[in-house]
């Protein structure tokens, strides 16, 4: 599948939010690291990193239990459905978390690593 096709199944309004901000914490890591190159060491970035990348997989959740809970409307008007059906529905919902996720886990590592140098910095 093709990363647009992705982005159109996981729902553009709740791509377009993860997205927003996952890129929010990409900016804010490479804000941050050229403070750091330039020897201004402020932890303000930091915080903003994390709390982008936290906001990207807490956004994909919400916007997977909001598809969920759409679904499961759907499934008790109609009533019986496939199993094979129900799976491809599951699939579809994770999109969205799975793509929040990809933006937490680069901004943790940055976080850690960033965080760790300001402190030593900070030591000295």
């Amino acid at each position: 599948m093709k990363a647009i096709e992705l982005f159109e199944m996981g729902g553009t309004p709740y791509m377009c939010a993860v997205s927003v901000c996952g890129l929010l914490s990409l900016f804010y890591i490479v804000k941050t690291t050229l403070n750091f190159v330039r020897k201004n060491y402020s932890n303000r970035g930091l915080d903003l990193i994390l709390l982008f990348g936290s906001l990207a997989v807490v956004v994909g959740l919400l916007s997977q239990a909001i598809g969920m809970y759409e679904a499961f409307g759907i499934i008790h008007s109609v009533g019986d459905i496939s199993p094979s059906l129900m799976a491809a529905g599951f699939q579809v919902s994770m999109i969205t978390t799975l793509y929040g996720s990809f933006f937490f886990v680069i901004s943790l590592l940055a976080w850690g690593i960033l965080r760790e140098i300001y402190k030593r910095k900070e030591n000295n």
